[in-house]
């Protein structure tokens, strides 16, 4: 039988135009990290428990002081306007009716308060200008609209390149209105508001008390940037290799999440995204340490179908994930962790 999961590209190529679908499935590169992403998933190995009473699957997971019903969230993508026409907001309504979290990215081509008005639980994902003060109206209008918690990239001190068939940058083909609708108008002309290569531990604690809300870290791989951060007051640290789409070659995340996990502890929680494709993949992920999945393809590539393909897409990976869960002897995603080897 056919996995409604493993159509999602095809049906999308059906919906959303081939230079965005383009923009969406590639790496940076040769895309080798971006390839690499769901085997490194697949070649990690399960052991279950037995005799276990696995009748009531519970899938609720706190994330900071939120409880979601999944473990299990979209992660931060841009020119969702572009995959379909409600893009932001069909993206908050399937995620507000599954009970997920939505990480919206600082790039969207939504207003904030139109995201926050259906009733999700969304995080903002955002980058630092060089000059820091130029952030502010941005996350200000993310606090107004009711984000929960801010995600810094720290993987993107510049843009990795990416190779497409027009040799144009996508931002040139997409209309403006698809795109950063949240930052100032002028936002771009200003000097300083290059993405910052000076990013330090000092700006974990500007964000927060900048915003009052928890920093979460995005774009770590190694233990020891996984300690700084948590040193730093990170609220959470975040494995991701930004779904390889800046440095080509790095490793996958499926091998530096049990390093971060171990750097950190249990005190603090770890998320991880990048390559994940499955019910099986959340497991692996989870049993590794991690506290939370966050996919953002998969999800993107979903919306090509609108708020329903969505939540056709939490659907499917709610039963897959429950199945996996039974068969490994765990009934919560706590239970989970321990269950695998890399």
């Amino acid at each position: 039988m056919t996995r409604w999961l493993d159509g999602l590209e095809e049906r999308a190529r059906h919906h959303v135009p081939a230079h965005i679908l383009e923009y969406v499935l590639q790496g940076a590169g040769a895309s080798v990290s971006t390839a690499e992403a769901p085997h490194a998933w697949a070649g990690v190995r399960l052991v279950p428990r037995v005799l276990r009473d696995v009748t009531h699957i519970d899938l609720t997971t706190r994330l900071l002081d939120t409880t979601y019903q999944v473990p299990w969230g979209v992660a931060p993508t841009t020119l969702q306007r572009s995959v379909h026409p409600d893009g932001e907001v069909a993206m908050a309504r399937a995620c507000a009716e599954a009970g997920s979290l939505l990480v919206v990215s600082s790039n969207a081509g939504t207003r904030f308060e139109e995201i926050g008005a259906t009733g999700v639980d969304w995080w903002l994902q955002a980058y630092l200008p060089s000059d820091r003060r130029l952030a502010e109206p941005l996350l200000e209008r993310a606090v107004e609209a009711g984000a929960r918690a801010v995600v810094l990239t720290v993987d993107t001190p510049v843009v990795g390149t990416k190779i497409t068939e027009s040799g144009r940058s996508i931002f040139e083909l997409v209309p403006s209105e698809h795109l950063r609708v949240n930052f100032d108008a002028d936002y771009a002309d200003q000097p300083g508001a290059e993405k910052a290569t000076d990013l330090g531990p000092a700006d974990l604690a500007h964000l927060g008390e900048l915003t009052g809300l928890p920093v979460v870290v995005k774009g770590v791989l190694r233990g020891a940037d996984a300690r700084m951060c948590v040193d730093a007051g990170a609220a959470a640290v975040w494995v991701s290799n930004h779904g390889g789409r800046q440095l080509d070659r790095v490793v996958s995340t499926a091998t530096a999440l049990p390093r971060v996990r171990e750097a950190v502890g249990e005190s603090v929680q770890v998320y991880v995204d990048g390559g994940v494709r499955s019910g099986l993949d959340v497991l692996a992920a989870l049993a590794l340490g991690a506290d939370a999945v966050l996919l953002g393809r998969q999800p993107l590539l979903a919306l090509a179908e609108g708020d329903g393909g969505v939540r056709r897409w939490h659907a499917e990976l709610r039963t897959e994930l429950s199945e996996a869960m039974r068969l490994a002897g765990a009934v919560t995603p706590g239970d989970t962790h321990g269950l695998a080897t890399p």
